[in-house]
C-alpha cells in the first residue's frame, strides 16, 4: 500500500512506543499510520520520527531500512519526538554517532549532580522563545513530560527551552523540520495542542 499524499506517516524504526504517538494523532482526527517503507514515507503529507533509547541503534536502523536519504529529502513537515528530535541534529555524544544533519549542532549528555538525577524523567516547564505555528497556544510555564539523558543545544533554531540543571532545546524548528524533546503524546493538554498544531500545518 502506497501513501496517498494525505496521510501522516509515523516512522517505525523499532526503537519507540510508536503506537502511543499514532493513537494521539488519531484522537485528533488525523489520518495516520505506521510505516518504514521509503516510498510511503516520501508520499506522506507529514512525517513523525519518534524514538526512545540509544541514538546509535536508531541511526543504524535508519540506515538498514534505507531511510536516511528519504528522511533528509522530505519537503513536507517532519516532527522528531524525544530521541527523534536528537536525531535531527548533526551528531550525538551518545555513541559518538553521526545523525541526520538537518539542524546544526551536537547532542550532549546531561550532567548528573546530587540534586539532578539522570535520566531526567518527569514533568518540566517550557519557556517559549519564538512565536511559531507549532507553539501556538503554548505559554511560558506550561508543563511537558520528559524522559531523556541527552540534550540538544540551544541555538537560533530553538523554539522553546526547558531547564534541568542547564537550559536545553525543548522544541526546535528549521524550515519544514520540527522537534519536541518531550513526549507530546504523554504531555496532557499541552502535548495535544502541539500535535494539533502539527496536524494543522
Amino acid at each position: 500500500m502506497t501513501g496517498n499524499g494525505t496521510e501522516i506517516i509515523v516512522i517505525e524504526i523499532g526503537c519507540a512506543n510508536t503506537a502511543s504517538v499514532l493513537f494521539a494523532l488519531e484522537r485528533l482526527g488525523a489520518e495516520a499510520r505506521l510505516s518504514s517503507d521509503p516510498a510511503e514515507i516520501a508520499a506522506a503529507s507529514k512525517v513523525v520520527l519518534p524514538g526512545v533509547g540509544a541514538a546509535g541503534f536508531a541511526m543504524a536502523r535508519i540506515h538498514e531500512l534505507g531511510l536516511f536519504d528519504t528522511i533528509r529529502g522530505l519537503k513536507v513537515p517532519l516532527l522528531g519526538v524525544c530521541l527523534g528530535q536528537q536525531l535531527l541534529f548533526e551528531g550525538s555524544e551518545e555513541g559518538d554517532v553521526s545523525c541526520l544533519g538537518l539542524i546544526p549542532g551536537r547532542v550532549t549528555k546531561m550532567t548528573a549532580t546530587p540534586d539532578m538525577v539522570v535520566p531526567h524523567m518527569g514533568w518540566n516547564q517550557l519557556e517559549v522563545l519564538k512565536a511559531d505555528p507549532l507553539t501556538a497556544g503554548v505559554t511560558n510555564g506550561d508543563f511537558a513530560y520528559f524522559v531523556h539523558s541527552y540534550v540538544c543545544p540551544v541555538n537560533k533554531y530553538t523554539l522553546a527551552t526547558s531547564t534541568y540543571g542547564q537550559p536545553f532545546a525543548a522544541m526546535v524548528r528549521k524550515g519544514n523540520v520540527f522537534g519536541c524533546q518531550f513526549h507530546p503524546e504523554r504531555s496532557s493538554a499541552v502535548g495535544a495542542q502541539i500535535l494539533k498544531n502539527f496536524v494543522s500545518l
